[in-house]
This record gives structure tokens, C-alpha cells and sequence, in this order.
């Protein structure tokens, strides 16, 4: 067993909460999407955002927030199973990227997962209880047209659309105290710039403010995550939508 100064060495590097982004419209989900967010579609029984709130009650992770934006009420019905949930509105949802929800949560990025809340998770280890570093989660590619980041030795040194030999990014990322600290500054400052309101939310520390922070990738693998960008995509995965 771990000793009480072994859980105070810990300390410092516990989880402590996970932020769910579910604001978006799901556009390339319709008709599906017509009249429920992307997050609570039903994946072979199970709601998409259900897998990753399953990982993180698992990983003993105390505080849960969802922002919510499109169909936001739907997602109160998470409540009879997971009541600790708090939720956050982002009222920009329809107007501006999903920098828009971070900037509804930027004072909480500290010692926080945030979470694209449409990967159906299938690997719950993905969600930790301890973290010791900054990281954003990638599974290693050779060539696709899809978002990508490049490292040199674990660290994260650029994000671009397509190219070769990088890690095709999956939407989940650990900010610790001192990333989550800077964070909450620059998100703000992003933000209220011109055109700021088009960025996602991770171009604040892989672009635009990249300077700033210091982010090891984390490594996934096949079959850990399954994003569903789209209807046939979805009729794939679970064949009772194939109708």
C-alpha cells in the first residue's frame, strides 16, 4: 500500500476536475443531430460522453463540468447518474469555436482534463488519476489529411492541417497548475482579439501563444479512441442506425 507520504508526494499531481466540451451543433451528424447534441447519441447502447464520464469517475476525478450550448437541457438528464455534475452554458456557441466554451471555463484549466465530448472512449485508461505534466493526446500516423501535431523529443511543437510521420490529435488534453494558470490569461487575450472568436481553444497554446507553454504529447493507440465525425460513420460502428 502507499504510504501517507507517498499520497502526499501525489499530491500536487492529482487530477482535479475534468471539463467536457458539448456546446457544438454536431453538423456533419445530421439527421441524427436534429434533435439531440452529438455527445448523448446512443453508441451500441451507451452514450457517447458516457464513456468518458465512466473513465473519469473511475479515475476518482472529484469535479465535473460540462459546457453546454446547442440542445444544452438535454444534458441535465446525466444528473440520475452522474449528480455531481456542474454545468456551464456558453451562450457564443452559435457564433463563434469551441475557444468560446474555454473561455466560459478558463479559471478552472488548472490541474484539469478538457475533453472533446464526442470520443467514444474505449480504452478508460486514457483518463488518469494523477497526471505530472501537460499533455494532449495523439495517436502516431504516417500520412492523413486530418488536424496533426508535430514533437521533437515528447514536446508538442506545432499543430497543422495533414502531413506525415505526427500524431493525429484526439481531443483530450491535461493542463497542470502552471499551464492552467497561463491558460485563463491567454484564452482571454485570444479571445477579444480580432478573430479571435474562430480559433479553437488548443490554438491558444499551439499557435498563437505557443511560447507560452511546454505540452508532451501522450501517446494513444488504435482502437482507444473512435471519433465519429460523421452519420455513415456512425451506421458502421452500430449497425441498428443502418436502417
Amino acid at each position: 500500500m502507499i504510504t501517507k507520504e507517498g499520497l502526499d508526494a501525489l499530491a500536487p499531481y492529482r487530477v482535479k476536475r475534468a471539463i467536457f466540451l458539448a456546446a457544438g451543433f454536431g453538423s456533419r451528424m445530421l439527421p441524427i443531430t436534429l434533435n439531440t447534441p452529438k455527445p448523448l447519441i446512443k453508441v451500441k447502447g451507451k452514450r457517447i460522453i458516457e464513456t468518458l464520464l465512466d473513465a473519469a469517475v473511475k479515475a476518482e476525478i472529484p469535479e465535473i463540468i460540462i459546457v453546454t450550448g446547442y440542445l444544452g437541457e438535454q444534458f441535465k438528464m446525466l444528473l440520475n447518474k452522474y449528480p455531481n455534475i456542474i454545468f456551464y452554458e456558453n451562450k457564443l456557441y452559435n457564433e463563434a469555436n469551441n475557444i468560446s466554451s474555454a473561455y466560459v471555463i478558463k479559471d478552472k484549466l488548472e490541474n484539469a482534463y478538457v475533453l472533446d465530448s464526442d470520443l467514444f472512449l474505449s480504452n478508460p485508461n486514457i483518463i488518469r488519476k494523477y497526471e505530472y505534466h501537460s499533455n494532449y493526446t495523439g495517436k502516431f500516423i504516417e500520412i492523413t489529411d486530418d488536424w496533426i501535431i508535430e514533437t521533437k523529443n515528447g514536446i508538442i511543437t506545432k499543430e497543422k492541417r495533414g502531413g506525415q510521420n505526427g500524431y493525429q490529435m484526439y481531443g483530450i488534453a491535461y493542463c497542470d497548475k502552471q499551464t492552467g494558470q497561463k491558460m485563463n490569461e491567454d484564452i482571454e487575450k485570444v479571445f477579444k482579439m480580432p478573430g479571435g472568436k474562430e480559433y479553437f481553444w488548443e490554438q491558444v497554446m499551439f499557435d498563437v501563444c505557443k511560447k507560452n507553454y511546454k505540452i508532451f504529447v501522450r501517446p494513444c493507440y488504435e482502437g482507444d479512441i473512435i471519433e465519429i465525425d460523421t452519420f455513415n460513420e456512425l451506421k458502421e460502428i452500430d449497425k441498428t442506425y443502418d436502417i
